[in-house]
């Protein structure tokens, strides 16, 4: 019986996306189903491929993944408060709250008193931050075309397909 996919742990190559997978062809006669991976197994593994190629590019920047998905969601002049992150991000609160320590410690973000309710902290996006986000963007959107232009396909559904099969 061959074993579940299970996520490829080398070394990102950071110049072109890993997106091979394993072989999910369909059934024959001598493979039983508990051969071919569940989709929650194919989509774990097309994530994880893809959040540790984007992730090798970030860190490159000093800047993590979780660090830039928290500052694209403080993009609006409203800030966030810190469970309205958490949630939006599924991000566990105390693992959240490292994140924004760091932001702020480097300056990229900053929290403030709500003016409504004085017991909400609110998070923010800096200038800086903001500056520093379009770069990390522009990476990502980088990383977004490779893969696109690997799979051959703009089309999510296809590209999905193509980042699971063999």
């Amino acid at each position: 019986m061959t074993p579940p996919a299970t996520p490829d742990t080398s070394t990102p190559n950071t110049s072109t996306p890993n997106i091979s997978a394993p072989n999910t062809s369909a059934p024959n006669a001598s493979t039983s189903a508990a051969d071919e991976p569940l989709l929650i197994e194919l989509l774990t593994l097309a994530q994880r491929r893809l959040a540790r190629d984007l992730a090798a590019r970030l860190e490159a920047e000093g800047c993590t993944l979780d660090q830039w998905r928290v500052m694209r969601c403080l993009t609006d002049d409203t800030g966030r408060s810190m469970g309205d992150l958490a949630q939006a991000l599924l991000i566990p609160q105390a693992s959240l709250s490292r994140i924004v320590d760091a932001l702020t410690e480097a300056g990229l973000a900053y929290r403030r008193q709500d003016e409504q309710d004085r017991r909400r902290i609110t998070a923010h996006l800096s200038r800086r931050g903001l500056i520093r986000l379009e770069r990390l963007d522009a990476l990502a959107a980088a990383h977004d075309a490779a893969v696109r232009t690997a799979c051959g396909t703009p089309d999510p559904g296809l590209l999905l397909r193509h980042l699971t099969e063999a």
